[in-house]
């Protein structure tokens, strides 16, 4: 069966990471990115050289529905049947205590880290479920350690909307586990992406790095090692997994 991939949050750190992965086994990707169209498309023929027989990108805010409905509607339109979906985009902002904080951004986080991911779930569930006619396929979701940790005084509302992620993994995978569909999670530490620039500082991962317990932060391509197994035949019976790659945090 052709694999074939929808990547959110892909023209860079671990979406592209992912990409790369997924493309060295063959899958058809979708790359799909919020902005940089020019770093999507790089990434896309990175991975058609990497031996992807397809590397489309497409633009979309995940925050508006209709944005995602069209999405997958370029997936429908332009790959085979879609088997896979990583819901990997998600947005941070400057540190901030809640008390600084305005009901605009945190509205605005939620939309894109937990209500974008569930639309983007809804429409691979439509195609994938075998109630709908579907053959089966995976959706991994990326979480994150904050949700552990909370990040206090750095950014609550990115930690809850994480958090929300991780209950809709367990509720989404029961729901549709026996309908051929596999829905896990992957919850990364501190990883070295550009995100940390978006929070304010760009110096995160190597700053905190060495308090770890394995001494670094992560590499994309670590985790994204974790996405692509639980996306692999050889993860055929995890459903409702949230795996922490964290280094030991």
């Amino acid at each position: 069966m052709n694999t074939v991939t929808l990547i959110t949050g892909a023209s860079q750190g671990i979406g592209a990471a992912t990409a790369r992965l997924l493309a060295a086994q063959g899958h058809a990707l979708l790359i799909h990115c919020a902005h940089r169209v020019d770093l999507a498309q790089a990434v896309a023929e990175e991975c058609l050289q990497l031996g992807a027989p397809q590397a489309i990108i497409a633009q979309a805010d995940l925050g508006k529905e209709r944005d995602v409905v069209a999405l997958f509607a370029t997936a429908d339109t332009r790959l085979p049947r879609l088997t896979g979906l990583v819901n990997n985009a998600g947005i941070i902002d400057r540190t901030a205590r809640l008390d600084e904080m305005s009901a605009k951004r945190m509205a605005r986080m939620f939309s894109v880290n937990a209500v974008g991911p569930m639309l983007c779930a809804r429409e691979a569930v439509k195609r994938m479920s075998s109630r709908h006619g579907g053959h089966g396929g995976v959706i991994v979701n990326v979480s994150s350690s904050a949700v552990r940790t909370g990040s206090p005084s750095l950014y609550v509302d990115y930690a809850a909307s994480k958090g929300a992620i991780d209950v809709f993994t367990h509720g989404l995978a029961k729901e549709v586990a026996g309908e051929g569909v596999r829905v896990c999670a992957v919850r990364p530490g501190i990883t070295a992406t550009g995100i940390h620039a978006t929070g304010g500082e760009p110096d995160r991962a190597d700053r905190l790095g060495p308090t770890l317990p394995m001494g670094r932060a992560a590499h994309p391509e670590e985790v994204a090692q974790a996405i692509v197994w639980l996306l692999s035949d050889a993860a055929s019976y995890t459903a409702g997994a949230i795996l922490d790659v964290t280094g030991g945090r």
